[in-house]
């Protein structure tokens, strides 16, 4: 699905995505994983095998993060980590929500587009 925007700033719109990809700023990001901040883009945050292979370690990279929210896109479908796994995020008191990648990349441009400080930690389904 594309997204459009009237006009992209020099923050990272979601500006499409796909069962195996999300488009940033008309580029697009294929992989395991990917977290998308207003001003940053990293890659790989999670380890390889979906949300099935998710460990604490990976939660534990979101706390770290400069966001007021992070949105969890768990791939073609919502699904809920273990509240173990969720710890680091709970620990920090950082805000987040689940949902599934195309509903989390939604609501990132919304949040973001208000100048939230939120990312977004995408997954994608093992092919």
């Amino acid at each position: 699905m594309n997204l459009h925007q009237d006009s992209i700033s020099d923050q990272n719109v979601i500006t499409g995505y796909g069962p195996d990809y999300v488009q940033v700023n008309r580029v697009d990001h294929r992989g395991n994983s990917l977290i998308i901040l207003p001003d940053q883009i990293q890659s790989d945050w999670a380890a390889p095998g979906g949300f099935e292979a998710l460990s604490e370690a990976a939660f534990a990279t979101l706390a770290k993060l400069d966001c007021v929210v992070v949105l969890i896109g768990t791939g073609n479908r919502q699904r809920f980590p273990s509240a173990a796994l969720l710890r680091p995020l709970i620990d920090a008191r950082l805000g987040f929500e689940i949902m599934d990648t195309p509903a989390a990349c939604r609501t990132y441009n919304i949040l973001m587009g208000e100048n939230r400080k939120v990312a977004a930690a995408l997954m994608f389904d093992p092919a």
